[in-house]
């Protein structure tokens, strides 16, 4: 244990998702030895991002606008929506450059020993824009682990009474247990453009 601030630093260094103690540890004497003008600029994009990034109000995704810049784009296909668990999923498919039409974030996946139902997700936001909208296809992109696969299954239930509607699923290639942003590009391109009606 060190003493006051830097413990301090340590321990909220820690808190961060895949920032365990030894790392954070790490980053804490890497700041304290840092050049000044290097902290002040870290600072400023920590703050930047908490005033300026917003979720879009169409999909969910970080947006510094009210709507995204994929919502807003008219070339994109309004009929195929992929659903993903979080924001950085959108950043792995569009990568794979296999998908041109809109995406909508969960917000997470289903966990109940987590607490986490269909009511703290975008559950609801998704099937109003199906039904406002002219959506033909559904992609279910979710993680391939127990919780993208329950909240996978639980959305199949949900769209099914859509008419005309088709759901797809990536197909299958991805590691299960892993996340659709440690994919490689190849992987999930062949996923996206494989998928399996559900």
């Amino acid at each position: 244990m060190y003493e006051g601030p830097v413990q301090d630093l340590i321990d909220e260094l820690g808190r961060l998702p895949g920032v365990g103690p030894k790392s954070a540890q790490r980053i804490a004497f890497h700041l304290l030895g840092a050049d000044p003008a290097d902290i002040a600029r870290l600072q400023q994009a920590l703050q930047r991002v908490k005033e300026g990034v917003v979720f879009c109000d169409i999909c969910g995704n970080v947006s510094e606008e009210a709507t995204c810049r994929i919502c807003r784009d008219a070339r994109r296909d309004v009929s195929a929506v992929c659903v993903v668990e979080e924001p950085k999923d959108v950043l792995a498919i569009e990568r794979t450059r296999e998908f041109r039409g809109r995406y909508h974030v969960l917000g997470g996946a289903l966990d109940p020993l987590s607490g986490i139902g269909p009511d703290q997700l975008r559950v609801r936001e998704l099937l109003a824009r199906i039904s406002d909208q002219e959506v033909t296809e559904v992609i279910l992109a979710t993680d391939p682990n127990t919780e993208g696969e329950a909240t996978a299954t639980y959305l199949v239930r949900m769209l099914r009474d859509f008419p005309g509607l088709t759901v797809t699923r990536l197909a299958s290639g991805l590691p299960m247990g892993g996340d659709l942003e440690f994919a490689d590009e190849l992987t999930l391109g062949r996923a996206m453009s494989g998928r399996r009606t559900v």
